[in-house]
């Protein structure tokens, strides 16, 4: 004997179905309700931001130009840089979007691109460091051989590997995030998409 009769049980199964709702965008609540310090915080997060990408990337473009600068320490400072540069321009241009026209939502998929780009920069960033840890070390415990241990295709395989590794598990990260239903309260009490607040 079932308990619920035929016709209760179809009854049922639509109220669920028109309960479940998917999130189709996020409220970023991480932010000040004052009107009054918008434009104060969109001036302090745009210089900040301005300087940050014309230090970093005036940091490559030394690197680059300078013929004194082609070493390997500089060589991963480089890319360290970009990595940098590349971090805040996943994340300022969101905020300052959202200084400007009040507008504290993002879409489903704008989320998952930024959450996306910004774990590959920082797993790239975590293997980079250990990258130039292992570069100190070379160079500390044996600097005689140090100059024929890191020979140019050496460093770019250590970059290629660790840009690799920051990739795949970004991917994964990705991945596992947001194979997830998001059906509940779709407020990230953050100012962008990071996994902890998701």
């Amino acid at each position: 004997m079932t308990l619920f009769p035929l016709h209760n049980q179809a009854v049922v199964e639509s109220m669920a179905e028109q309960n479940y709702t998917t999130v189709t965008e996020f409220i970023l609540i991480g932010f000040t309700d004052h009107p009054n310090l918008v434009v104060i915080l969109f001036l302090v997060f745009l210089s900040f931001y301005l300087i940050t990408l014309m230090g970093n990337m005036g940091m490559v473009l030394l690197i680059c130009l300078d013929s004194r600068l082609h070493t390997p320490m500089y060589f991963f400072l480089s890319h360290l840089s970009l990595l940098d540069a590349c971090y805040s321009s996943v994340i300022v241009p969101q905020i300052l979007v959202t200084l400007v026209t009040g507008r504290t939502s993002i879409s489903y998929n704008s989320c998952a691109t930024q959450f996306f780009f910004f774990t590959v920069c920082a797993g790239t960033e975590c293997f980079m460091l250990s990258v130039m840890a292992y570069d100190r070390y070379v160079a500390v415990s044996n600097p005689l051989l140090y100059s024929s241990a890191m020979t140019l295709g050496t460093r770019w395989g250590l970059v290629a590997g660790a840009y690799g590794g920051g990739l795949s598990g970004a991917i994964l990260r990705t991945a596992c995030t947001f194979t997830l239903s998001f059906c509940g309260p779709n407020q990230i009490n953050f100012f962008f998409c990071d996994l902890p607040p998701l």
